[in-house]
């Protein structure tokens, strides 16, 4: 292999909590990766530093050499404008207006590429699973938060203001539960996993029984996903109902967004799907298909996404690669 071929591609997840570069070849193989927590308290600069060592680190690991990568493709966990490359707005990293794209090539020497973290699992899910061959596509990620990424006629839709996406924030309980953003009632107040855990220890307040204060303790403190699916299968009653209220509540946006914009595939991902695929899923598919307008779901496919926590360093590729064509 010559050592200057520019035959390769990195993906980066930047998340609140964790950064995450894969390296990939041409084929969207992943050759090596590297992990690293964010410190996202220590502010801009040094996050940006901590990427520009977890992208090395990752190269180094394929015993590559920088300049034989082609582009670093990043998914930003908030608003970021993909033409300047800036992180428009960021809460989990509390950044506004930083220079994500300019600061980083300054560390590295390789073209960077930014977009938002759900539209580039979106492309991720896009290329590697689904081969690029829907027209129009909606990935809908449940995490601590909910996000989406559109794909129409193959390429990335992100609106007037590059926010188009924020499935999270269409409320579907008016007067509902409180979200994040202010509003009450929104999706993500109602479906992700802050909102289940949230659901699930105000109910043990209020004297629900479930074994996961015998797993956890009382205060549920140390919760993952993977516990609700432990509970489920001793058979827990109270985490059985929890999570099928989320699942319709998921199934009545996959309607919406079907009734909306008609895409062919409507895949989902995200932590809590990871976690609970074999429970939600069914009540999605079924609530999605009673909601949506009759005949407007005709061959629509809804599935869950099997690239889990790979999603975003493959769509990072994805970015990275049609950014160099």
């Amino acid at each position: 292999m010559a050592e200057t071929s520019k035959d390769f591609l990195v993906g980066v997840d930047l998340g609140g909590t964790k950064i995450l570069a894969g390296v990939f070849d041409d084929k969207l193989n992943c050759l090596g990766r590297s992990k690293m927590s964010t410190k996202s308290q220590r502010g801009p600069e040094a996050v940006i530093d901590r990427v520009a060592r977890c992208v090395q680190d990752a190269i180094d690991e394929c015993d590559l050499l920088p300049k034989q990568v082609r582009g670093v493709g990043i998914g930003a966990p908030g608003a970021s404008d993909p033409e300047t490359g800036r992180v428009i707005f960021a809460p989990n990293l509390v950044w506004e207006d930083v220079p994500l794209k300019k600061d980083l090539e300054k560390l590295i020497q390789i073209p960077v590429f930014v977009e938002n973290d759900c539209n580039v699992q979106t492309l991720g899910v896009y290329e590697r699973e689904l081969k690029g061959k829907p027209r129009h596509m909606v990935g809908i990620f449940l995490g601590t938060g909910i996000g989406a990424g559109l794909i129409f006629d193959g390429e990335l839709f992100s609106g007037f203001n590059r926010s188009a996406g924020e499935i999270g924030h269409m409320v579907l309980e008016v007067g509902g539960p409180k979200c994040g953003c202010g509003n009450r009632g929104c999706f993500e107040a109602l479906a992700s996993r802050t909102a289940i855990f949230r659901r699930i220890q105000a109910g043990v307040k209020d004297g629900q029984k479930t074994v996961l204060t015998e797993m956890l303790g009382g205060d549920l403190e140390d919760m993952r996903s993977g516990d609700l699916r432990k509970a489920l299968r001793r058979g827990d009653k109270f985490v059985e109902k929890v999570i099928e209220e989320a699942a319709e509540y998921t199934g009545i946006a996959v309607a919406n967004i079907i009734n909306l914009i008609n895409p062919e595939v409507v895949v989902l991902g995200g932590g809590v799907i990871d976690a609970l695929e074999d429970e939600m899923l069914a009540i999605i598919v079924e609530t999605a298909h009673d909601y949506a307008m009759q005949g407007t779901d005709k061959g629509i496919a809804i599935i869950a996404s099997k690239l889990g926590d790979d999603a975003g360093i493959t769509g990072g590729a994805v970015l990275a690669k049609r950014g160099t064509k």
